[in-house]
């Protein structure tokens, strides 16, 4: 990738690759680049060292810093993870995760800093601010060991 910078507003695009890559209103498949920034965009499958994502949904945003604001995303993963007014099923972060007013599925990070936020569970070394989680480590291996039991139980009788 060479220093290129690439702006598109309004198309339908499978696969972009760039260095400075700026997305408004468009849908795209891939995009590949080093610092990514996205308004209302719908994505597949972003990869960037920095991406900042505003009022868009993507499956997965992979990135050194993510940004994602008054956003949807499947996986997020990154070294260091924002979510503001945004919804992210999976994060899980080397460094911080920070969580502003955002829900979250599963949350893992080193520090989990987080302000009027709501998760599944939350497994974090650091844990700072005011999160709701329905499920701590304990409860979580809890119902991991019931389901496991069920299922077990459930493939005995299956056999006969």
């Amino acid at each position: 990738m060479g220093k290129e910078e690439k702006d598109l507003q309004e198309r339908d695009v499978e696969i972009i690759e760039g260095e400075f890559i700026n997305i408004s209103q468009s849908t795209v498949r891939n995009v590949e680049g080093g610092h990514i920034e996205m308004q209302q965009v719908g994505a597949l499958s972003i990869d960037g060292d920095r991406i900042e994502s505003t009022q868009s949904a993507s499956l997965l945003l992979r990135g050194e810093e993510v940004h994602l604001n008054q956003g949807v995303s499947g996986v997020t993963i990154g070294a260091n993870t924002n979510l503001n007014f945004s919804l992210s099923q999976l994060t899980f972060s080397r460094g911080e995760t920070t969580v502003n007013r955002s829900a979250a599925g599963v949350i893992a990070a080193g520090t989990v800093r987080a302000e009027k936020s709501a998760a599944l569970i939350v497994l974090a070394k650091n844990m700072e601010g005011s999160i709701t989680t329905l499920l701590d480590w304990k409860s979580a291996l809890a119902v991991g060991a019931v389901m496991g039991g069920v299922w077990g139980l459930l493939s005995v009788f299956r056999r006969k």
